[in-house]
C-alpha cells in the first residue's frame, strides 16, 4: 500500500518534471512522507521505482549548432578563474536545436545567469541567425538590473562574434568573453542548461508545429526556473537563489 502512495506522489512531481531523478525526488517528497507517516529512505525509493520500471532512462542525441569557422574577432575567456559571487555578474549563452516533424529543426537561444543558473533570456527561431541571439540578450537585459560591467560568456559561434552582437554588448556596457579554441567545456553551465531542458523537461520531443514548440519551451523554462532544484544550489531553484541574492 505504501508503495502505491509513494508512486502517486512521484507521479504528481513528474507532471512538471518528468525526468527528475531519485535523489531529488527523495528530498522533494520527504516532508510529505513524514506528514502522512510513511517512512521511505532513498534506497527504498530507488527500489520502488525500479520495481515499477519508473527509473529515469538516459537519452543521447547531438546536433551541431556552432559555426566557428568565421572571420570575426573573438574575445578572451574572462571567466576562466573567476569566482562568481552575485546575480548579473556573468551571463552565459548557448544555442540548442529542437525537432519539428518531417525532419525540420528549430533553434533555442538561451541566456542564463551564471550565479543562480536562472534562464533570464531566450528566443526560439527557425534559423541560426544572430538576430535570435540579440533577442535573447535583449530579454536578459530587460529582466536583469545592473548589467553595466557584467560579462557575457559564450562559445565562438558566429552569432556571438558578429559585429551586431558585439555592438549590442558594448551598448549595454557588457564585456564579451568566449571559450578558448576547441574548449567547449569552458561553457559547461550553458550547455548543461540545454541538456536539462531536453533530457528532463522533454524538449527533445518531436513537435508537430512551431507554435506548439514555442509553448512547450515557455512551459519548460518556467518549470526549470521555478520548480527544478539543483544540487549545486543546495537543492534550491534558480528563482529562489536569484531572488534571495539580488
Amino acid at each position: 500500500m505504501n508503495d502505491a502512495v509513494v508512486l502517486k506522489l512521484v507521479e504528481n512531481v513528474r507532471k512538471d518534471e518528468p525526468r527528475v531523478g531519485t535523489r531529488k525526488l527523495h528530498h522533494r517528497l520527504q516532508g510529505t512522507l513524514d506528514r502522512i507517516g510513511v517512512s521511505v529512505g532513498r534506497d527504498k525509493l530507488f527500489s520502488i521505482l525500479r520495481t515499477a520500471d519508473e527509473l529515469v532512462k538516459p537519452k543521447r542525441s547531438y546536433q551541431k549548432t556552432t559555426y566557428s569557422r568565421h572571420s570575426y574577432a573573438v574575445a578572451p575567456n574572462r571567466i576562466k578563474d573567476r569566482e562568481v559571487a552575485t546575480p548579473g555578474e556573468v551571463l552565459v549563452s548557448d544555442i540548442t536545436y529542437l525537432r519539428l516533424r518531417n525532419g525540420r529543426f528549430a533553434y533555442l537561444f538561451l541566456t542564463t545567469d551564471l550565479y543562480s543558473r536562472m534562464i533570464v533570456g531566450y528566443h526560439v527561431s527557425l534559423d541560426l541567425s544572430h538576430h535570435s541571439a540579440l533577442l535573447a540578450l535583449q530579454m536578459a537585459v530587460d529582466r536583469t538590473s545592473g548589467l553595466e560591467g557584467a560579462i557575457h560568456h559564450s562559445d565562438r559561434g558566429s552569432q556571438y562574434c558578429c559585429h551586431e552582437f558585439r555592438t549590442a554588448l558594448a551598448r549595454y556596457g557588457i564585456l564579451s568573453s568566449m571559450t578558448d579554441e576547441a574548449h567547449c567545456y569552458q561553457n559547461a553551465v550553458a550547455e548543461r542548461v540545454n541538456g536539462i531542458l531536453k533530457d528532463e523537461l522533454n524538449l527533445d520531443a518531436v513537435f508537430s508545429d512551431f507554435y506548439g514548440l514555442r509553448a512547450a519551451v515557455a512551459q519548460a523554462i518556467m518549470v526549470y526556473n521555478t520548480k527544478r532544484t539543483h544540487f549545486s544550489l543546495g537543492l534550491r531553484t534558480p528563482m529562489e537563489v536569484y531572488s534571495q541574492a539580488a
